[in-house]
């Protein structure tokens, strides 16, 4: 019996609900902090850069009144590159089998991509709900009120929402509001697991979160990591990857002087890892260089953006 079955035969109650929830914004609203704090656990990276997340990402918070399968996409991307192409089909896909969405905005901020990411929600058709994110850091609260009920004038919010993805309290409270929204329907997964992505994958998002973190504002966007082995010895993980820049000169700054920048790299996702898998990390790093890394199909699908 698979662990769907097992979980949807332990959900009979009629009153429980489950469904999909994109979080869609613009880049760096904080819809991957958000999804961590949803599900109490880090599963998607975050970093103080733009469209950090390539992949749909599933956070999986399952309550006694309901299970939600949060979506956290790349967000509304445009450009011609295959890599380009794959973000725009990971938000678009994200959409697609979404029961409910929700619009991630800065407080006291409108843009017009933030604009574009509510036209892509309302196409759907599915009911919504607006979040407005980063409120502790508005001094001044009274200038909160006209900005949402601008923001209601925009569309046909079920609830907006003003908080911050960091404060548990808040996190709870969206929560509430969004079960009641979702159809009544059995918990597909598990009620203790929080996300559908591998260690693997898991490994190689850690690893590049510490290249946005450790290197410039453009080098990062230039990268890719692969993970080349992935196996358990004696309770350690033994983990061997590759990362992938385009140009000589960015593989000799990723490797810093005598391999310190690299070395650096790879103690910080070696502890990241080490929190997360609760064991042993030994992290072995190499760097290639491949300058049309994002144009290759052969590369992409390596690297698992399948065409």
């Amino acid at each position: 019996m698979s662990d769907r079955t097992e979980a949807a035969e332990k959900r009979p109650d009629e009153d429980f609900r489950s469904g999909y929830v994109a979080l869609l914004g613009r880049p760096n609203v904080g819809k991957s902090t958000l999804l961590n704090h949803l599900v109490g656990q880090k599963i998607s990276i975050t970093a103080p850069r733009p469209q950090t997340t390539r992949d749909r990402i599933l956070g999986i918070l399952t309550r006694p009144d309901g299970q939600l399968l949060f979506l956290d996409t790349p967000g509304v991307h445009s450009g011609y590159r295959r890599l380009n192409r794959h973000l725009l089909r990971a938000t678009r896909g994200a959409l697609e089998s979404a029961d409910l969405g929700v619009l991630v905005v800065d407080a006291l901020l409108w843009t017009p991509d933030d604009a574009e990411a509510l036209r892509w929600l309302q196409r759907t058709g599915i009911p919504l709900v607006a979040v407005v994110n980063k409120v502790d850091r508005v001094a001044s609260k009274a200038r909160l009120f006209p900005f949402v009920q601008t923001l209601a004038a925009r569309g046909a919010f079920a609830a907006i929402l003003p908080l911050s993805a960091r404060k548990a309290t808040d996190v709870r409270r969206l929560a509430d509001v969004l079960v009641p929204l979702l159809p009544p329907a059995p918990a597909p997964f598990p009620e203790n697991q929080v996300t559908d992505r591998t260690l693997r994958f898991m490994a190689a998002e850690i690893i590049r979160e510490q290249l946005f973190r450790q290197l410039g504002a453009e080098l990062p966007y230039d990268t890719a990591v692969t993970i080349d082995s992935y196996r358990v010895e004696h309770n350690q993980q033994r983990i061997e990857a590759t990362i992938y820049c385009r140009r000589p000169g960015q593989k000799a700054i990723i490797l810093g002087e005598g391999g310190s920048r690299l070395r650096g790299i790879g103690s910080r996702a070696r502890e990241a890892l080490q929190a997360l898998t609760e064991e042993r990390v030994w992290l072995g790093l190499w760097v290639k260089q491949r300058e049309q890394w994002s144009e290759d199909r052969n590369i992409l699908r390596e690297l698992g953006y399948d065409d």
